[in-house]
């Protein structure tokens, strides 16, 4: 007997063979799509139009969890965050000191602003890239998702009591998504489709730490979404200390890479800026930055640290951001300050990871 299919890696046409294959008329597959993408119900059980012998049918060939919410938490300014556990054991509790369920979970984050509602979900268990300030990375990579896994985050979160429908997607958890580029872009299509949750284009970012043939691999995208380079640094020098991924390509190649996607799109590119006391949030820096910017079509976000237990990084001063900022916008570049979200509950840019010291949900978006 084959492995059941996961219902979120599905395509309208996918669903009509499964279903099909069992005996059952093709409209079954777009009553589920109704069920789950407009209802939310992904219990077979709350399905009301579908006959018992329906349901018996299709629980033999389809899953629609291939993860359970572990723990869940909530912020003060109203971020919610899920771990999940990935094919977690049938009835089994979560063991939080079990290594092989660690390597096994990923966080993503519900990130509450004005009228949107964020999305950040995570593309990989852990992250390849290693980034000296980041929690995602901490322990290395452990496994990609499925599209069908980066799908349900979406579907967690929304399944959360109180949630509103998510608006916008971001793909800044966990992972490194061009390294997982095949799920991410069919993940990215499932989300951005009608018949499933219907996110435009335009509110659907990617974040990459870059390299230009992973960036080029956009290509492949029909989906114009917005890009986002993680530079973090304003040259090579202080971005290899930084970013060990930084070691194969430059600046110059990234920024290359991003102008070719910005002409054949038309997006333009948002250059993503973690200020680290000290660090890289010198005027000397920011007037690099200038000059980075100036070179393509870009807007800056500044992002500042959020603390990671063991890590010898510091918050900046809000001075120091403030002053950071007018440099660039007295160079002519468009920059904001993203608030950060979710920091009491280790929920905001650069904290997420497999779970905290305590053994609950702990430190990416």
């Amino acid at each position: 007997m084959s492995a059941p299919i996961h219902f979120f890696e599905c395509t309208p046409p996918d669903l009509r063979a499964a279903v099909e294959s069992v005996g059952l008329p093709g409209y079954v597959a777009k009553q589920l799509l109704e069920w789950v993408y407009r209802h939310g119900v992904t219990d077979l059980e709350a399905m009301t139009n579908l006959s018992g012998d329906t349901r018996d049918r299709i629980r033999g060939i389809m899953q629609f969890h291939r993860g359970v919410e572990v723990v869940a938490q909530r912020a003060t300014d109203g971020t919610r965050k899920s771990l999940i556990e990935w094919d977690h054991p049938a009835g089994g509790l979560p063991l939080f000191d079990d290594p092989a369920a660690r390597d096994r979970r990923t966080e993503t984050v519900m990130i509450p602003a004005d009228r949107r509602r964020t999305a950040c979900v995570s593309s990989q268990v852990g992250c390849p890239v290693g980034c000296r300030f980041c929690a995602s990375g901490l322990g290395g990579l452990d496994r990609n998702l499925t599209a069908g896994q980066i799908v349900e985050q979406v579907h967690h979160l929304q399944a959360q009591p109180g949630a509103e429908r998510i608006t916008n997607i971001v793909f800044m958890g966990m992972g490194e998504p061009l390294a997982n580029a095949r799920a991410v872009f069919d993940a990215v299509r499932i989300l951005n489709a009608p018949w499933a949750y219907g996110i435009g284009a335009r509110r659907i970012t990617i974040s990459t730490v870059g390299l230009p043939a992973a960036i080029r691999k956009l290509d492949a995208l029909e989906v114009p979404v917005t890009l986002a380079l993680s530079l973090h640094a304003p040259n090579d020098a202080l971005r290899r200390e930084l970013i060990p991924w930084a070691e194969y390509s430059t600046v110059e190649e990234l920024l290359e890479a991003c102008s070719e996607w910005f002409d054949r799109t038309g997006r333009e590119i948002t250059l993503e800026y973690i200020l680290l006391g000290g660090v890289n949030d010198r005027p000397e820096h920011a007037r690099e930055l200038v000059d980075i910017a100036g070179t393509m079509r870009a807007n800056v976000n500044l992002i500042r640290y959020n603390e990671v237990d063991g890590l010898p990084f510091r918050r900046p001063m809000d001075a120091d951001v403030r002053a950071f900022q007018n440099v660039l916008r007295n160079g002519g570049v468009n920059s904001h300050i993203r608030a950060s979200r979710g920091r009491d509950i280790a929920a905001a840019c650069g904290q997420l990871r497999h779970e905290s010291a305590d053994g609950q949900a702990g430190p990416s978006c």
